[in-house]
């Protein structure tokens, strides 16, 4: 199954209160990663084990730095209004205390890092749109896995968001390592990654 998007007018015309309640309110099909980018409600399939296996590996180097008053999750709705985006990281490291009990999403400027790996049936989003709003948003680090990229999957780095752009931090291939800057500062290995 491919990623589909679904365009419709959101409940209460074209507000983000009414494309949040479109997306809140929609009988979505079960287990299905459901965002909203760019003002369009997309709707992937869950990933493939090798896209898991790249998120866990990340998750798990991750938690060897974070301060213990941050988290990491894997299925948080981080929103982006001024893209009338909402959507879901495969890793978003957030301040606990940042993160609103009762909401269905924590703004995404709370967020000290995402971590995005791509999949077949959508990897424009992540690439595109995503890399857009994640800056305009101010995240300061935005981690993109290609496994998908054309001749050899990638790893970019991105960070110093300013004025809704991102400056590219680390460009390199699976097997090489990339540094994550403070607050971070973790050298991570994509040696063992897998490769589609």
């Amino acid at each position: 199954m491919s990623g589909l998007t679904v365009q419709q007018e959101p409940l209460g015309g074209d507000s983000w209160e009414g494309l949040v309640r479109l997306w809140e309110e929609t009988d979505w099909p079960e287990g299905c990663k459901v965002e909203i980018i760019e003002g369009i409600v997309t709707v992937a399939p869950p990933p493939v084990n090798d896209h898991n296996l790249i998120a866990v590996s990340v998750q798990r180097r991750l938690y060897t730095v974070i301060p213990d008053d941050w988290e990491i999750f894997q299925t948080l709705n981080v929103a982006v209004p001024g893209r009338s985006g909402l959507y879901i990281p495969d890793l978003v490291v957030v301040p606990r205390e940042e993160v609103p009990g009762g909401e269905n999403y924590v703004p995404a400027a709370a967020a000290e890092l995402v971590v995005e790996v791509t999949s077949k049936s959508n990897a424009v989003n992540d690439c595109v749109p995503k890399l857009k709003g994640y800056a305009a948003a101010g995240i300061p680090l935005y981690l993109l896995i290609d496994p998908h990229a054309k001749g050899s999957p990638t790893i970019h780095l991105y960070g110093e968001p300013s004025d809704g752009q991102y400056r590219l931090l680390h460009e390199g291939k699976f097997g090489e390592a990339v540094h994550l800057p403070e607050p971070f500062d973790l050298v991570l290995d994509t040696f063992g990654f897998p490769r589609p």
